[in-house]
């Protein structure tokens, strides 16, 4: 199993099938789907595929915040790479790039059901739960 990692464009065929998957992953349980507005606000962010064997297995999106700390926003895996240490292996490279681009923090939004997973990796809950697109979530912050 050939894992890679790609930095992608915004409005790209690969943008595209990150959104697709995003789609698939993330939206569809819940009978949304992203607005025109919503995907052209992601003009300014940081786009990543992750391949598995030259199949697109996950994606998530970097927003910087500040000039030291990196928003993550949209991780997802695809169904059929779920609990195989993927998304792991995911946040590790994400995690590396952030360091070689001078960023000392990370944070994200976490879906309660995705909590252990981003605890197992030393995120550490900041604040009270709230809601987000009708779901529990939980800010949680991991110093590089």
């Amino acid at each position: 199993m050939k894992l890679s990692f790609e930095n992608i464009q915004h409005d790209s065929k690969e943008y595209w099938k990150s959104v697709e998957l995003r789609t698939l992953v993330l939206r569809k349980p819940l009978g949304l789907s992203f607005t025109k507005e919503e995907l052209q606000a992601e003009n300014h962010q940081l786009h990543f595929l992750c391949y598995v064997d030259e199949k697109i297995a996950g994606s998530f999106i970097f927003i910087k915040s500040s000039q030291n700390k990196l928003k993550m926003r949209q991780v997802c895996i695809a169904k059929d790479f779920q609990k195989k240490g993927i998304g792991f292996q995911m946040m590790l490279f994400a995690e590396k790039w952030a360091k070689e681009n001078h960023h000392n923090e990370i944070y994200c939004h976490a879906r309660n059901n995705a909590l252990a997973f981003y605890q197992n990796l030393n995120y550490q809950i900041q604040g009270d739960y709230f809601e987000e697109v009708g779901l529990k979530h939980y800010k949680l912050v991991k110093c590089l």
